[in-house]
């Protein structure tokens, strides 16, 4: 017979004083998340990063450590609001990808040669177009497929334009840093150089609203079920 027993979050993880338990569950996930994508992208000072669907979960914390690397970052996302929300984030540039001309604005703002990292999140014809931005020698970092396809790239063309790629596949070895990489962003976060962004709450009884929201890409940052 299958049992239920509640425990506090506290007795799982350790959180420094200085983080609440709303922001370690906010981080708990996306942070070990994005600190591992930061890691694998080896981002260097002054590299141009774009970062796809810069304002949700993950894509806050992805813009938060490439800008504490040193990187210059284009926070992309969808409408007039979560780019008024990256610039208050402190994103160097925004970009709302459904603008027809985005992937031409992205060129300009990097002089031309294109982003030396992009973190694709979204996939399909997207996260193609953000792949034949990649400058030459740059990093194509697969993590989601939000438009329902994962951005498919052959190795010959990746070859060929000089680009590494890594796959979906480079997060099945997170889980086995999740201890050592939790610590790490929360220090990031005790110390003030990044934070969690929780854009909105939801009680247990509301979660369908809370799935709605997020469906309709109404949400920003973390979204939390409080109970």
């Amino acid at each position: 017979m299958a049992e239920k027993s509640l425990l506090p979050v506290s007795s799982l993880i350790k959180i420094p004083e200085r983080v609440g338990l709303h922001e370690a569950a906010a981080i708990y996930s996306d942070g070990t998340t994005a600190f591992g994508l930061v890691k694998g992208a080896e981002i260097q000072p002054n590299e141009w990063v774009l970062v796809e669907a810069a304002a949700g979960g993950v894509g806050t914390l992805l813009v938060q450590l490439a800008m504490s690397a040193g990187a210059r970052v284009i926070g992309a996302a969808r409408g007039e609001k979560k780019l008024d929300f990256l610039r208050e984030l402190g994103a160097d540039e925004v970009i709302d990808y459904s603008a027809p001309d985005w992937a031409e604005k992205v060129r300009a703002l990097t002089g031309g040669d294109g982003p030396a990292v992009i973190f694709d999140g979204i996939g399909g014809a997207l996260g193609r177009t953000a792949f034949e931005l990649t400058a030459p020698g740059g990093r194509f970092s697969i993590h989601g497929a939000s438009s329902g396809s994962l951005t498919k790239i052959n190795d010959e063309e990746a070859l060929a334009r000089g680009v590494t790629v890594l796959p979906i596949e480079q997060l099945f070895d997170f889980p086995t840093h999740q201890a050592e990489w939790l610590n790490l962003v929360f220090a990031e976060v005790a110390d003030g150089r990044i934070r969690p962004v929780i854009g909105q709450t939801f009680t247990l009884a509301d979660a369908h609203k809370a799935h709605a929201a997020m469906e309709a890409r109404l949400t920003k940052g973390k979204t939390l079920l409080v109970i």
